[in-house]
């Protein structure tokens, strides 16, 4: 019984990169069709084909396969030269650039409408008053009751979840927050925070309790947009730290462990499952978007280098380029994945 509940919880988790992978291709898709570019093939997953269909007003084959583990679009004169109107090629540098973001921005969508559910579901938002504070509090010998907090560090704070962030990336140490405290602005230098330990990277620990907001929608919305602004800020701050030696490769997760994360959502709750949805959408979005050969950024860069030189790059050196970066990033995916099944192997 064991086994079948748990092969169920990969089911889900197998879903879940399918729908994230169909989001992501389906924005490239829908914004080619909006701009006049014609699509060969829209196809979910990789391997052996399971479903397939042809269009017969535009001749797009719609394919599905096995293992949802990746997906694309193949659009008329993408990857070769082509005399077509409808070629991706022929159109406006403007035009191939939105199709080219279209992916990625997405999965940035879907993130906000679901953690607009997410916020809608919880039973209380909290603002950026401070309402009460916990036992042996170190940020009480500098922070007071009734200080609304602006910043922490030089980052603006809107709600609670802001501030539990900014002080786990980086209250480690003693640092700056700007309050509002009897109308007027102070920075208090060097509030501390407690710390703790995990896989030798030091985080802070917030202490306090902030005041109780409103359950209306403007409210709601505005949770949602602040924590879905946090969450890039989180795969941003993230990126930067691991090339800049914080974590270490055992930070980084491939499809296995993502996969063994989603599982363990999915065991405890409906609503820590889709907070992990959430930032695995809004994390293949903004990953996409890094300026990295292959990687959809790794195109928007030649795009914007063509429409600043007025003429395209040679196909020839974007292809060397792309080729480079996708044995860069296979050989590092590959790394990654035989760290992640040695962990479960432990």
């Amino acid at each position: 019984m064991i086994y079948i509940i748990t092969i169920l919880y990969v089911l889900v988790a197998l879903l879940v990169f399918g729908l994230l992978i169909f989001i992501h291709e389906l924005g490239h898709f829908l914004c080619a069709r909006a701009c006049g570019v014609g699509v060969k093939e829209f196809a979910i997953g990789m391997g052996p084909k399971l479903f397939s269909w042809t269009s017969k007003k535009y001749s797009t084959v719609y394919r599905l396969r096995l293992l949802p583990i990746g997906g694309f679009v193949s659009m008329v004169g993408e990857d070769e030269e082509s005399s077509e109107n409808n070629a991706f090629c022929n159109q406006k540098v403007w035009k191939r650039i939105c199709i080219v973001i279209a992916g990625p921005l997405m999965n940035i969508l879907l993130g906000f409408l679901l953690m607009l559910v997410l916020v809608t579901g919880q039973k209380a938002l909290y603002g950026t008053t401070v309402n009460h504070f916990g036992e042996n509090a170190l940020s009480s010998q500098k922070l007071e009751i009734g200080d609304e907090i602006v910043k922490i560090g030089d980052t603006r704070v809107f709600t609670m979840n802001d501030i539990i962030y900014e002080v786990m990336n980086q209250g480690y140490e003693p640092i700056d927050v700007t309050v509002k405290r009897d109308g007027q602005k102070v920075v208090l230098e060097d509030v501390p925070f407690p710390v703790v330990t995990d896989n030798g990277v030091e985080f802070g620990v917030y202490d306090f309790i902030t005041n109780q907001e409103n359950s209306n929608f403007r409210n709601y919305f505005k949770h949602a947009y602040h924590r879905s602004v946090s969450t890039v800020k989180m795969v941003l701050d993230s990126i930067f730290d691991l090339f800049g030696g914080r974590y270490g490769l055992e930070s980084v997760s491939g499809p296995v462990g993502v996969t063994e994360v989603i599982v363990e959502a999915a065991q405890s709750s409906f609503y820590t499952l889709l907070y992990v949805v959430i930032v695995i959408s809004i994390n293949l979005g903004v990953f996409n978007l890094i300026p990295f050969p292959v990687l959809d950024g790794g195109r928007l860069l030649f795009l914007i280098l063509e429409g600043i030189r007025r003429k395209p790059i040679k196909r020839e050196v974007e292809n060397f380029v792309n080729f480079a970066g996708m044995m860069i990033l296979f050989a590092f995916m590959a790394l990654v994945i035989v760290k992640d099944v040695f962990g479960l192997l432990r």
